[in-house]
């Protein structure tokens, strides 16, 4: 079967509001007709996407799993339409995908002052999904923290940083001026699989409440900071490493240009 793109954003949408009604409203369509296509995108697809209440909405099995396939594959497509329309434009366009706390605008800065023709774009790489921006097409180039999979790429150490222990500000641990990893045992850490968070604004407010810590690198750290926080470095926890990276293959004169001068700025920082 052919796979209605059109229906698996409604989906998304859906699927992300947890309301039809809501779904609706930001999709600008009818309530009636959002459920119409969902309902039509079930038939095609032979299964049940949604358990419909008359309070909630909530992902089957297999919605769930269409919901974490969609991310790829709708971003994928969106990337896909961007370059087309670049180069029916003629834009020259070079886009960077950067780790949380990782700073990558001087670089960008000094490759603008050699291609000042090329337009510099930037995309988030979340934790969870690190170096898939480069393989997604959204980004050719990424200024990223080990640990990722780094087959097929090509990457460039650049540096390392500690990572210090964030603590709720009321922790008995709070007013130490450092810590080791045997200080932390027993701890809960909000890292462990069963309670992973969507974005680092609700890991720090579940850190906050008092709901367990987590161990971050320095920069994050900086990039976060928060008065009911604190942040202890950890002297023997592993250093955070950061390096660029890009697909192995890919080698265009602009790529080349911006990753050497990318190595050189962000080595002198």
């Amino acid at each position: 079967m052919d796979l209605d793109l059109r229906k698996l954003r409604y989906f998304v949408t859906v699927a992300e509001r947890r309301h039809f009604g809501r779904a609706a409203e930001q999709l600008y369509i009818a309530q009636p007709v959002l459920s119409r296509q969902i309902r039509a995108f079930e038939q095609e697809l032979d299964c049940t996407l949604f358990v419909r209440t008359t309070r909630s909405v909530e992902l089957t099995a297999a919605g769930q799993q269409l919901y974490e396939e969609a991310q790829g594959i709708l971003t994928t497509v969106d990337s896909a339409v961007r370059r087309v329309h670049d180069i029916d434009r003629g834009v020259r366009r070079l886009v960077v995908a950067f780790s949380t706390g990782l700073h990558v605008s001087e670089a960008i800065r000094a490759f603008a002052a050699r291609h000042p023709d090329v337009e510099t774009d930037v995309v988030p790489a979340r934790w969870w999904e690190r170096e898939a921006p480069l393989r997604d097409g959204r980004a050719q180039v990424g200024y990223l923290r080990r640990p990722f999979d780094e087959s097929g790429l090509r990457v460039i150490p650049i540096g390392h940083e500690p990572r210090v222990a964030c603590l709720p500000a009321t922790h008995p641990l709070a007013d130490r001026a450092e810590l080791t990893l045997a200080d932390l045992h027993g701890e809960r850490m909000l890292d462990v699989p069963n309670r992973r968070t969507t974005s680092l604004e609700e890991k720090f407010e579940l850190i906050a409440s008092g709901q367990g810590i987590t161990l971050i690198p320095l920069s994050v750290a900086r990039s976060y900071a928060r008065p009911d926080l604190v942040h202890i470095t950890v002297t023997d926890a592993p250093v955070a490493e950061a390096c660029l990276a890009a697909v192995a293959d890919r080698r265009e004169k602009l790529l080349r240009d911006f990753l050497a001068i990318a190595e050189t700025t962000l080595r002198q920082r």
